[in-house]
């Protein structure tokens, strides 16, 4: 059979039939498969199971003996394979830190940002949340189309809180810092984090990134330079 029949056999259905094989014990050896009982655990009908085992053995991923009560099968070392393959996706996807990978221009603010973090109730909880001062200002950065939808990933990384906190003229509203490392050209730069006030003029088309330092400076950037954003989870207890 050629390598494109067999692509097209072999599918996310037959890769969950071959799980089950492998889980009563097809990789060390024959296990017995009755196709009603592969059809229950699988919520499909007897034929349609009877077709994956089909496939499965065409694409050389099982070995197979049909007897009279049912039928004998062994995984092959294709078969141990492919499913090492899709182990291996989901290692990448429970195991691996948490990243969201941000791109955008950077941009002028209105200078809200300077004053805001200079605000002593805010300072304090930075310097002891975020383990440094920030530069009393911000980074601002024009995310680009792609990444605006990327960055509702961030809700589900580990961030800073910092308080709401009030003094005898008004309230200040509470925000979030997430850890973050930006990337220009082959230079990094970190400790940085993004603050998502939670109240704010800005959308979600718009970072704010603080830093120990003016990253304009350091990173020699102007208006309308690209950078990558590489948002991670946050070390906070």
């Amino acid at each position: 059979m050629s390598e494109s029949v067999v692509a097209a056999a072999v599918g996310y259905d037959e890769l969950a039939t071959l799980k089950l094989v492998a889980l009563d014990g097809g990789r060390s050896g024959p296990v017995k498969v009755s196709c009603s009982g592969l059809a229950d655990r699988l919520g499909v009908s007897n034929q349609t199971a009877s077709r994956r085992l089909q496939r499965l053995e065409e694409a050389d991923y099982v070995e197979r003996e049909v007897v009279s009560d049912g039928q004998w099968i062994t995984l092959s070392d294709t078969g141990e394979s492919a499913l090492r393959r899709e182990y291996a996706d989901y290692r990448r996807i429970f195991e691996t830190p948490n990243v969201v990978v941000l791109e955008g221009t950077v941009t002028g603010g209105m200078g809200e940002g300077r004053h805001y973090i200079s605000l002593s109730g805010y300072m304090e909880q930075f310097t002891e949340r975020l383990g440094y001062e920030p530069f009393p200002g911000t980074l601002n950065v024009r995310l680009d189309e792609d990444s605006i939808r990327s960055r509702a990933g961030m809700s589900t990384l580990d961030a800073v809180p910092i308080d709401g906190w009030e003094d005898d003229e008004r309230t200040f509203g509470p925000a979030t810092c997430y850890a973050a490392i930006i990337e220009v050209g082959d230079e990094t730069y970190d400790p940085v984090h993004i603050i998502v006030p939670e109240r704010t003029h800005h959308d979600e088309s718009q970072l704010e990134i603080i830093a120990p330092e003016k990253l304009r400076d350091v990173l020699d950037l102007d208006d309308g330079d690209e950078l990558t954003v590489r948002v991670e989870e946050a070390d906070f207890e």
